[in-house]
């Protein structure tokens, strides 16, 4: 037998064969037939295993698919909220009758205090609305008496440091933030501006000047027209919670008046003081007796009996003739806080706002009975439409108060309403700053210091049988004044086809002599 050194080059195999000797060509073309069938079982076997594997590998894609379909909402399951156990800031109540809150949070290196000083726009005098609203301003823009407000913008700016000022129905503050390196002198100057201000005539002139524009300016917007007639409807055009600033009342404020509420109102038994931040609670607090232990008490702030008189049941007209839309808000008092049916209120609220269909004619709807924590607070239940649905959008939300009346919500519904008050709770009390401020309102009204931790358990408790009976018991149509801001000219029906109709004057009234000069808000050039 030869060797076949190598192939030649018409080889039929066309393949390099190595290791082989053959006796003749047929020996040649043999081999190359065995190797041609092996590199077809080859392939076939290769093909079948790849066949196989996708079959797999699908098989598999499809499971994977299967078990990552989302799951539909009313569906899904939660596992319960853990227990709310915020961190309670420390409570100190000094000899002259301050109340102080330490609530360390070393998150960040910065710290915060506010001071709520009892005594606000309630306690003003009528003929001088808007005096408190310009002590909250001028009480920071006048600085105090070694330092111009300029120059405290200034000493401030350098730190990235604020103290603020400010005016409220019932209570004054003044506040700080600052990083907690700078404490020591931002608190120094906060200090010196809450026993020496110096309200500034310039400054108090600027605030006035400010106040003038907004009168002037008050009837441009419908927002500010629904929320201020809002107010005179459901409490009394009397009323200090409704009251409103006017030309004549912001020019009788006098610098000597900001001057003499300061000296009635500020003094610790007065106060609320509340910190919290990067700080050590002992060392904070010794700094703190330190500081304000020896400031003696003052005159308690007295709160006003204040008198509520709803405006008789009814529609009450504002015409506005350069809009093509309505806002309608049916009014009444709600309720304090502190009654019972707050907790079922609450949900009845939500209920409410979930459900609301008014027949698809509202830009926007919802509302409800309103709570205060020291008087009643605003039952509104409001709605935008176009000026061509305005009277079936009364229409359609008295048929949503029906349903409210004549039908118990489902489990599904009244679960909902209570996972959605208790998930948006758990996100406003996120923070031990939130929490701080939410204790320090509870003090300042006189509610159980607790009343935050009950709140879930209050919630959790309410049945679809006590959000029928609060509906029935404070959303009644025959006791709801109706207000109604628009174009009738464009209405789908006379509003009058209701019941009898008021018209509302909104009117202001034009500025004392004094401002009557070429640029006053008289000028009307």
């Amino acid at each position: 037998m030869r060797a076949l050194k190598k192939p030649a080059a018409d080889v039929p195999c066309g393949r390099v064969l190595k290791g082989h000797s053959f006796s003749c060509a047929a020996e040649v073309l043999y081999f190359c037939s065995l190797e041609r069938a092996s590199a077809r079982e080859r392939v076939a076997s290769i093909a079948a295993k790849a066949v196989v594997c996708s079959i797999l590998l699908l098989a598999l894609v499809a499971e994977t698919l299967a078990q990552t379909q989302p799951t539909p909402w009313n569906q899904l399951k939660f596992p319960p909220l853990p227990p709310f156990e915020p961190q309670q800031p420390t409570r100190v109540q000094l000899a002259n009758g301050m109340v102080i809150f330490l609530q360390p949070d070393h998150e960040l290196p910065l710290i915060s205090a506010t001071a709520r000083i009892r005594g606000g726009e309630i306690s003003e005098p009528p003929a001088k609305t808007g005096l408190v609203a310009l002590y909250g301003e001028v009480w920071r823009t006048g600085g105090t008496k070694t330092k111009t407000g300029d120059q405290m913008d200034d000493f401030l700016e350098t730190r990235a440091a604020k103290i603020e000022t400010g005016d409220g129905s019932d209570s004054t503050t003044i506040s700080l933030n600052c990083l907690k390196g700078d404490f020591d002198a931002v608190f120094d100057m906060y200090l010196d501006l809450l026993r020496n201000p110096e309200f500034r005539d310039d400054k108090l002139e600027l605030a006035k000047q400010q106040m003038y524009t907004g009168i002037a300016r008050r009837n441009d917007e419908v927002g500010s027209i629904v929320g201020r007639e809002s107010a005179i409807l459901a409490f009394g055009k009397d009323n200090p919670y409704a009251r409103e600033e006017e030309f004549t009342t912001v020019f009788a404020v006098k610098r000597d008046d900001l001057v003499n509420w300061h000296e009635q109102y500020v003094y610790p038994n007065n106060i609320i003081f509340g910190i919290s931040g990067d700080f050590d609670p002992k060392a904070m607090e010794a700094k703190l007796r330190l500081t304000f232990e020896s400031w003696a008490k003052g005159p308690e702030a007295k709160t006003p009996d204040v008198k509520f008189t709803s405006a008789k049941p009814g529609y009450y007209f504002v015409q506005k003739t350069d809009i093509n839309q309505s806002t309608i808000a049916m009014l009444d008092l709600g309720i304090r806080r502190d009654n019972p049916d707050y907790f079922a209120v609450s949900v009845m609220n939500e209920i409410f706002n979930n459900v609301r269909a008014a027949k698809g004619l509202a830009y926007s709807v919802g509302g409800g009975v309103g709570t205060s924590f020291s008087h009643p607070g605003m039952t509104d239940i409001r709605m935008q439409t176009k000026s061509g649905s305005t009277v079936a959008g009364i229409q359609a939300l008295y048929e949503e108060i029906d349903n409210l009346h004549t039908k118990d919500p489902d489990a599904t519904e009244l679960q909902r309403a209570k996972d959605q008050i208790l998930n948006s709770f758990v996100f406003r009390f996120d923070t031990p700053g939130k929490v701080l401020a939410e204790k320090m309102t509870y003090e300042f009204y006189h509610y159980p210091l607790d009343f935050l931790e009950r709140y879930r358990s209050e919630i959790e408790k309410v049945t679809a049988q006590q959000v029928t009976q609060v509906a029935r018991k404070y959303l009644q149509k025959d006791k709801l004044a109706v207000l109604v801001v628009g174009n009738d000219s464009e209405f789908d029906k006379p509003l009058g086809s209701l019941g009898a109709v008021s018209n509302v004057d909104i009117a202001i009234p034009p500025p004392p002599k004094e401002l009557m000069g070429p640029g006053g808000p008289g000028d009307q050039n």
